[in-house]
């Protein structure tokens, strides 16, 4: 995959960042400058990634943390497809009445802030054992940075400061969340530094002890504890109980080119499913930033949301199929192909529960030409908005992505992942990795992904200059537009039948990076929306 430059000097952006060895792309350049001090500490790409969202937690806490889930792919030079791990947790075991008190109540959604939205945090297991089984340095070392920026205090970088100012409310809400996260009554403005005294404790639990230190022990009761005090109805077994797993990833290929996702219970396939609705079409011959590129993403991703809202479940979960819906879903892709290329629209469906939610995403590749892809996230901003008074822990809302009505596939039951809007990407050539990336933003993700790789794929693209470009979203009937886009787009999109507006915020962030096997070089992408950071040597 060769990609081309297309930027004007002459006007502000950024270049794509080439290096010869190793290269790290996250949200925020003190995590990237933690990636790539481990790689250069000796640690891999497996070390390095951890080391980057485990720092990620204290720069950005609103989108991810020790309470949260992940996904992470890892493919090495020499291997034909990624190895994938599933580190997404579950509804407790008892979860049954409490479900049940909320159907009755009269309630169509999980409440974000309700203890039901706590599903087990998975991304702890999913950091020990995959540091366990391919990473270098062990826990202890990789976690010693955010060990030290939770003592310190993380500055709070402009970006984030925006977005924080923007959930005082939810964090009010909660006094142990009101004193973790706020300066007073208001969000800390840019440049503040927050100082996390009971993370800074709980990491160091997690440092010497692994996931033992966390799901046992002092750290699990006071998780327990705290969900009990709300009314939930987890208990310890449902935290000790915990493991994820390792799984195939799903995969397909758009123009030759072989793309792996993660596997349901991820929204991952409903990327898979956008692009083989997109291959008929002459994508190359449209504009990568054309009106009529962004239509033919709005219809490819109506179609798959609506196969996702209809199929995507855990594989565990029996009223829906053994391999979570996967099979469904690509076979009414491929029914739809033919249709949408030709100018057809899925009827719009109403989304899934759970709002946009958001994340932070992670790729890296080592100087053994092994490359990682990783997504870790509490789901909404500030995930459920409960924390923990001894350990700091914030909850995830993870639980708001099941269905409460029962009989559907993906309703609320216990012991069941729900389905996930959590998506890590690769592509390979059938022997080796060629790209690794991801795009962040809840609902958007995989309608990113599949955005992202045709602008590099159809149009040739590096990724910067495709992470660069403007995005848009098609959801519930309604095509969201970035106000960085061209006037003319919207006027044109809205004369090809869309009903549009301006998008409140930006749709999500992103960070790529492509070997380049041909000239033995890495080149690397990240997203301006956040405060995306690219580095190799």
């Amino acid at each position: 995959m060769r990609a081309r430059q297309m930027r004007d000097f002459q006007r502000p952006g950024r270049s794509a960042v080439y290096a010869n060895e190793a290269m790290a792309a996250t949200s925020h350049p003190l995590a990237t400058l933690t990636a790539v001090e481990t790689l250069r500490a000796g640690g891999n790409a497996v070390d390095a990634a951890i080391a980057a969202v485990a720092v990620l937690g204290l720069l950005e806490p609103h989108m991810t943390g020790i309470g949260g889930d992940c996904w992470m792919l890892i493919q090495r030079a020499g291997d034909v497809a990624p190895l994938c791990y599933n580190g997404t947790g579950r509804a407790a075991a008892g979860a049954g009445p409490a479900v049940q008190r909320l159907l009755d109540s009269g309630a169509a959604t999980v409440p974000q802030s309700h203890p039901l939205a706590v599903t087990v945090p998975g991304a702890v297991e999913a950091w020990d054992r995959l540091s366990t089984d391919h990473g270098r340095l062990g826990l202890d070392r990789i976690l010693a940075p955010a060990i030290d920026l939770a003592r310190a205090g993380a500055p709070v970088a402009p970006r984030v400061a925006a977005d924080w100012a923007r959930h005082v409310d939810l964090l009010q809400a909660n006094d142990v969340t009101a004193q973790s996260f706020l300066a007073g009554a208001r969000a800390p403005a840019a440049g503040t530094r927050m100082p996390q005294t009971q993370m800074c404790r709980t990491l160091s639990a997690i440092a010497k002890d692994g996931a033992r230190g966390f799901y046992e022990g002092w750290v699990a009761e006071d998780m327990v504890a705290t969900l009990k005090g709300l009314g939930g109805p987890h208990d310890l077994q449902d935290f000790a109980g915990h493991a994820g797993s390792y799984v195939s990833p799903s995969t397909a290929t758009y123009r030759g080119t072989t793309v792996f996702e993660n596997p349901p219970n991820s929204q991952g396939i409903i990327a898979l499913a956008m692009l083989a609705m997109m291959e008929p079409a002459d994508v190359a011959a449209l504009g990568p930033d054309s009106a009529a590129f962004h239509d033919l993403i709005a219809r490819a991703s109506e179609a798959g949301i609506a196969l996702r809202d209809r199929f995507l479940a855990d594989p565990a979960d029996d009223h829906g199929a053994p391999d979570g819906g996967l099979a469904q879903i690509m076979d009414g892709a491929r029914l739809a192909s033919a249709s949408i290329a030709a100018g057809g629209r899925a009827e719009a469906t109403p989304g899934r529960p759970g709002g946009s939610g958001d994340t932070v995403y992670v790729s890296v590749v080592d100087r053994d030409q092994t490359a990682v892809s990783m997504v870790n996230s509490i789901f909404h901003a500030f995930g459920s908005g409960i924390t923990c008074p001894r350990s700091g822990v914030l909850f995830n809302s993870r639980g708001t992505g099941f269905r409460l009505a029962p009989g559907m596939p993906g309703h609320y039951r216990p012991g069941l992942r729900p389905p996930h809007t959590l998506v890590a990407g690769m592509t390979g050539d059938g022997r080796r990795p060629v790209m690794s990336f991801g795009v962040m933003g809840g609902h958007y993700q995989a309608i990113g992904h599949a955005t992202l790789l045709s602008r590099i794929i159809d149009h040739g693209l590096d990724p910067q200059a495709a992470i660069d470009l403007p995005r848009s979203m098609a959801m519930n009937g309604v095509l969201e537009v970035e106000t960085g886009a061209d006037s003319a787009l919207m006027p044109r999109l809205i004369g090809l039948g869309h009903r549009v507006r301006a998008a409140e915020q930006p749709l999500g962030g992103a960070q790529a990076i492509l070997i380049d096997w041909d000239r033995g070089v890495l080149i690397a992408g990240s997203d301006p929306r956040k405060d995306g950071c690219a580095l190799g040597y």
